[in-house]
């Protein structure tokens, strides 16, 4: 079943229940309340709801999204953390729809009354792997995996080196530009990065390594651009101007860290390497500020894959 965007915006099903009648509205309504990224993947969430749905009667049907949250919970691996954001992802859209006057308000509000998954109940999912600690030595494995003597490969060697120097997300990578690159000393930094749920941009690391891939990179890609990180034509190979998504920059990580024999990583966890490697040879508030997070417990619990050093305190007094 195939979800395309209608000549209007309407989101509109190609083939499936949902041929031939549109949605009153599509993830076109959030725009100017989210990053770009985050729209895309509210979009990607919403279609998987409308797919399940089948039919438009059945989309805007709040029972519908129980019956999906039980379905998820049923017959998929996803996490509890990632069917609640799939539901929160619904909610979101209808909440912004009933405000633009595609549903009524009353609609949302028994969307909302749509209940998540409880972490407690699917501990099973909360496996280890969720989160993947990678040594130095597997990152540099990785990062040397590319094939530079292709335009692909510097590129993806670029990315690499990037994100495991940086601490970024994949959303800021995704949208990141060659002017917020700074140089300061004989060292880098990267600016104006603007983080998930956050008003003030920050600046976050860039190794010399990485600055080094980026203006390899560049400088073969020829073509000209304000995104540093840009995809290709077809099987031509051919550079393209507009920047790669989220989810593509993901499927390459994923798919050289897998053919280094490292199963699970994702980029999130090449921003956790970040994070522990700071906090090991600096100190975790340092470690703090190079993710960007306002709280130093985020980085302590979730971010510093380090266990606690036996005999640490046996000198403190």
């Amino acid at each position: 079943m195939v979800i395309l965007l209608h000549d209007e915006g309407k989101m509109v099903m190609e083939t499936g229940l949902i041929a031939n009648q549109e949605m009153p509205f599509d993830t076109s309504i959030l725009a100017g309340t989210c990053h770009e990224s985050t729209i895309a993947m509210y979009k990607r969430d919403f279609m998987a709801y409308l797919r399940f749905a089948g039919t438009k009667e059945m989309a805007l049907t709040p029972s519908t999204l129980a019956r999906w949250r039980v379905d998820m919970a049923n017959n998929s691996r996803k996490s509890p953390k990632t069917i609640n954001r799939m539901l929160s992802a619904v909610r979101k859209l209808m909440k912004q729809a009933a405000s633009q006057g595609y549903v009524e308000y009353v609609l949302v509000e028994q969307f909302k009354h749509i209940e998540g998954v409880k972490e407690s109940a699917m501990l099973e999912r909360m496996r280890p792997k969720n989160r993947v600690r990678i040594e130095p030595s597997d990152m540099r494995r990785v990062s040397e995996k590319p094939d530079l003597e292709s335009l692909v490969g510097m590129r993806d060697a670029a990315i690499i080196h990037t994100l495991a120097s940086s601490g970024l997300r994949v959303s800021e990578m995704a949208s990141l530009k060659r002017n917020q690159i700074r140089k300061i000393g004989q060292d880098y930094l990267v600016e104006d990065v603007i983080g998930k749920k956050q008003k003030e941009t920050r600046s976050a690391y860039l190794s010399r390594e990485a600055y080094d891939a980026i203006m390899a990179w560049l400088a073969a890609r020829r073509i000209e651009s304000e995104f540093i990180f840009t995809g290709f034509e077809g099987k031509s190979h051919t550079p393209r101007t507009t920047p790669l998504s989220a989810v593509s920059i993901w499927r390459i990580i994923k798919s050289y860290a897998e053919s280094c024999g490292l199963e699970h990583v994702k980029p999130h966890d090449m921003r956790r390497f970040v994070g522990t490697q700071v906090a090991a040879h600096m100190d975790i508030r340092k470690a703090q500020k190079a993710l960007g997070h306002k709280n130093i417990e985020t980085t302590a619990q979730n971010y510093v894959l380090d266990d606690l050093e036996p005999g640490l305190t046996n000198n403190l007094y």
